[in-house]
């Protein structure tokens, strides 16, 4: 199921820009665009929008003050040139905070974010309807890779890179393992090293200060080994 999808901007360029970055994603439909908030509400009230992507510095009502007025509320990015209203808005319970230049990288993150909580909410709202596996973009070479999360096996950090091992195969994406950790799940994906980061569900065995996934001994770093090893052994995702 596509998620559906409205931007609200006074500025045609950051419109075009917004509209650029989502070309690369599949998954996610572009309905409509507007250019003063109030214009919105009419397809909002029909309640088949699952994201907006706001402005707030915009004529006649700010982005702000019209969140403030919805009965119903779609999941909110924001896109402003302002940081000075990050806290308010996230009082608010916006997805995610967008400064202006917005880079696709950064644009990237507050998607794969939304797509989380978007199908998680959908898995809850119905047990009969058959849902896709959740999944992650990430940008290997010029292609969006969609990848399951259920594939990954573990991610080491290379420099400016890191490697993603799957079951299926390998990718190399120009990503820092602290931004990669943030994206995923924190209840099956775990820092254990400064170099690794783990899938729970995926460890066969647990020896020392090493844990086994896909036969790869992989280090558990000394700065990381209580946390990791409480979290691991509590998990219902480890396979013992």
């Amino acid at each position: 199921m596509k998620i559906k999808c409205i931007i609200i901007d006074d500025e045609p360029l950051a419109i075009s820009v917004l509209k650029n970055h989502l070309n690369d994603f599949e998954n996610i439909q572009l309905v409509a665009t507007f250019n003063t908030a109030i214009s919105a509400i009419p397809i909002i009230e029909k309640n088949e929008i699952d994201l907006i992507f706001l402005d707030i510095n915009m004529p006649k009502m700010s982005g702000l003050e019209f969140l403030k007025t919805l009965n119903i509320k779609p999941h909110v990015i924001i896109t402003t040139a302002y940081r000075e209203y990050a806290v308010e808005s996230f009082d608010l319970d916006v997805l995610d905070y967008l400064v202006k230049p917005i880079s696709f990288g950064r644009f990237l993150k507050a998607i794969n974010k939304g797509t989380n909580r978007i199908s998680l909410e959908n898995e809850k709202q119905s047990d009969v309807v058959i849902k896709e596996e959740p999944f992650i973009f990430l940008k290997v070479d010029k292609k969006m890779m969609k990848i399951k999360l259920n594939d990954i096996l573990y991610i080491e950090s290379l420099k400016d890179y890191i490697k993603v091992f799957t079951v299926i195969e390998n990718y190399m994406v120009h990503k820092s393992m602290t931004s990669i950790s943030e994206e995923l799940p924190s209840d099956n994906f775990l820092r254990i090293h400064r170099s690794f980061s783990i899938a729970i569900n995926k460890i066969t065995s647990v020896e020392g200060n090493t844990v086994e996934i896909a036969k790869k001994r992989i280090p558990i770093g000394r700065n990381y080994a209580i946390e990791a090893k409480q979290k691991i052994f509590n998990s219902t995702n480890f396979i013992d």
